[in-house]
């Protein structure tokens, strides 16, 4: 067996672990039960990779998120590791291959999603595996007080069945401690080694700002700390407007949401990655996986959903162990604006039963029918059909997806089937007229043989990759096809993959995870509250509030945060005599803004706020049609 080290040196050339890691790394070798908590970018996949290629056979690795499992499963083939992700929309024969593959072809990871556990195929050919450890990856979704309870992480228990001899590690790097408690239960462990690394992160200073202007200051925050940086907002539409403002104001930023196709998310990924942009304005569909060392600031735009999705996202940020920023901008519209967002839009069990029927309805899917059928899903033609609400759709889907009543996978692409109309010696003389697209045409000629006969369903990326060229230019080519009468040409977009995981039973289906459904709502009412609670407290720090949460005591003030450094400061008696008479002295000679009274006063900026508003309540300034003040008389 290699050392744990010199395996870390071969594959990722790093000559010594991180934190806990090397003890988590040997439990695991021993043979442990082992649960590891650790926080983001506490490197969690090495504690199970490591382990299982020291060993002879298989690791199967359990995770809900299929852009995890895919950009694990390419590093480690990039490394030369043997390593495979059993994804939805792969057919039952590739399936089976695959599998093949896994008891006879040498591979060391198997990734498989916690519903992939229930297909019979693939429990007879575990049972046949040499696995020699069972890695369960975001393990707090295996309680139902977990940030991302699927009720399908149960199915884990099947695996101890099936592998009795195998030992099994559970990583998560957000668990309060009912859910660690709970993880344990579920999982069956006896007598664990269990590893919990501190929450604390000395050098994160966090931040709650309030901020009526919030694109002011932003742009005041990633010009005064000009290193790389995040900015997490609640859509899609905003990614595109808070990125094409720090354009205009000569920030350098790119943009990342769920609904950009692959190709354009690797490009703006790889742009900040490279620091030819200094921000990334995303939804929270950006993060995972990504292990940016020199992250200066991470702002939230608006209010994060859950203290565990907002640790984890903060946590991006200063893991080079400089000092960095966590900023949670708020105004007196937030607590409003989340409630509306995560509360209000809470589906009930009979709206979740209908969205249900008509999904079913949508797609064809046969009563009785449509286990591990896969279909491509427009989510705005889905709404407009049936005349649901976005936001309440939406939820109503994510419950199905966690419960595992379907697998809902966001995913941008191209639809495109098409018949070529014209005849073969029209396309032909066509041809030889139009040099540029002569590739494209015979490409698709020799993959689709049908299409002179009937409307052929055409995987554009794969066209493009056998004509060399990029898949815009493919639909380019198809559109100018059209137009010129060679082709009819059927082309729409999908943002999303549906796949329906158990058969149709439309009422009963609901029926059995009603109460499931119930408790999660109420989960969700906690969770919303508590982000409510820490940006309203401003008596305690801010990072003791935080590691409160995750059930660690006795802690210290970080001495950084928007709390300590407020007490911190020499406490300056405010003489409001005196403040009132700077402002008024400065607005003697010109109109100025807060901004500029802020920069240019000796008080904090809440007095001075203050006593601006008491100076207009008492009509002795005014303020002027571009929001700065002048003095009444003047």
């Amino acid at each position: 067996m290699q050392h744990p080290i010199n395996i870390l040196e071969r594959y990722w050339n790093f000559t010594e672990f991180k934190p806990l890691q090397e003890d988590i790394i040997n439990a695991v070798i021993e043979g442990e039960d082992t649960f590891a908590l650790l926080p983001t970018g506490g490197g969690k996949s090495l504690c199970f990779q490591i382990p299982a290629l020291a060993k002879e056979g298989i690791c199967i690795v359990i995770s809900p998120l299929v852009a995890l499992m895919k950009n694990q499963v390419e590093r480690l083939q990039e490394q030369g590791i043997k390593a495979m992700a059993l994804t939805s929309g792969i057919s039952s024969q590739q399936i089976d291959t695959m599998l093949d593959n896994c008891i006879y072809g040498n591979y060391k990871f198997l990734y498989l999603s916690p519903e992939r556990l229930q297909q019979e195929l693939v429990q007879d050919r575990i049972k046949q595996m040499n696995v020699n450890l069972i890695a369960v990856d975001e393990a707090h979704c295996i309680s139902q007080w977990g940030n991302d309870f699927r009720p399908a992480y149960k199915n884990i228990m099947l695996l101890r069945q099936l592998q009795p001899s195998a030992n099994v590690i559970a990583l998560t790097a957000s668990a309060t401690p009912k859910v660690v408690e709970d993880i344990i239960k579920e999982l069956d462990f006896i007598n664990p080694k269990i590893f919990k690394q501190s929450f604390s992160r000395p050098n994160l200073a966090y931040l709650v700002l309030h901020e009526d202007d919030k694109y002011y200051r932003i742009e005041s925050i990633l010009k005064k700390y000009t290193a790389s940086s995040i900015i997490y907002v609640r859509n899609r539409k905003l990614t595109l407007e808070i990125s094409s403002f720090l354009e205009k104001k000569g920030i350098t930023a790119t943009y990342y949401h769920g609904g950009l196709p692959n190709n354009e998310k690797d490009a703006h990924m790889q742009q900040w990655l490279n620091n030819q942009k200094q921000v990334m304005v995303a939804t929270n569909a950006f993060g995972m996986g990504i292990d940016k060392p020199d992250v200066k600031t991470v702002i939230h735009f608006n209010l994060p959903e859950s203290i565990e999705s907002y640790f984890q996202e903060a946590g991006r940020v200063g893991r080079n162990g400089e000092k960095a920023f966590a900023v949670i901008l708020k105004n007196n519209s937030d607590e409003q604006l989340v409630k509306n967002q995560f509360l209000s839009v809470l589906p009930t069990i009979d709206f979740i039963k209908q969205v249900y029927r008509k999904l079913s309805n949508y797609f064809q899917i046969p009563y009785g029918e449509g286990a591990y059928s896969t279909c491509d899903f427009d989510f705005n033609s889905f709404c407009k059909t049936y005349n649901f609400g976005n936001m309440l759709c939406y939820n109503a889907l994510l419950l199905l997806d966690r419960t595992s009543i379907i697998n809902l996978s966001k995913q941008f692409q191209n639809q495109v089937s098409l018949q070529i109309t014209a005849s073969n010696s029209v396309v032909f003389r066509y041809l030889e007229t139009h040099h540029d697209k002569v590739l494209i045409v015979k490409s698709m000629l020799r993959m689709y043989g049908g299409i002179f006969d009937h409307d052929t369903k055409i995987n554009t990326l794969r066209v493009a990759e056998k004509a060399s060229t990029k898949e815009v230019v493919v639909i380019s080519v198809l559109k100018q096809l059209q137009k010129d009468e060679i082709i009819a040409l059927n082309l729409s977009k999908t943002d999303a993959q549906i796949t329906f995981i158990e058969p149709r039973e439309d009422d009963k289906t609901i029926n059995r995870i009603a109460d499931m459904i119930e408790q999660q709502n109420n989960l969700k009412k906690l969770q919303v509250n508590a982000v409510l609670d820490y940006i309203k407290n401003d008596d305690i720090c801010k990072s003791v509030q935080l590691l409160s949460y995750f059930g660690e005591k006795n802690v210290n003030p970080c001495g950084i945060c928007s709390v300590c450094t407020t007490t911190k400061k020499p406490s300056k008696t405010l003489n409001t005599k005196t403040l009132k008479n700077q402002i008024i002295e400065l607005l003697e000679t010109k109109d100025l803004s807060s901004r500029e009274m802020i920069s240019m006063l000796d008080y904090s900026e809440k007095d001075i706020k203050d006593m601006i508003q008491m100076l207009l309540e008492h009509s002795i300034i005014s303020i002027t049609k571009t929001n700065t003040y002048k003095l009444f008389h003047k």
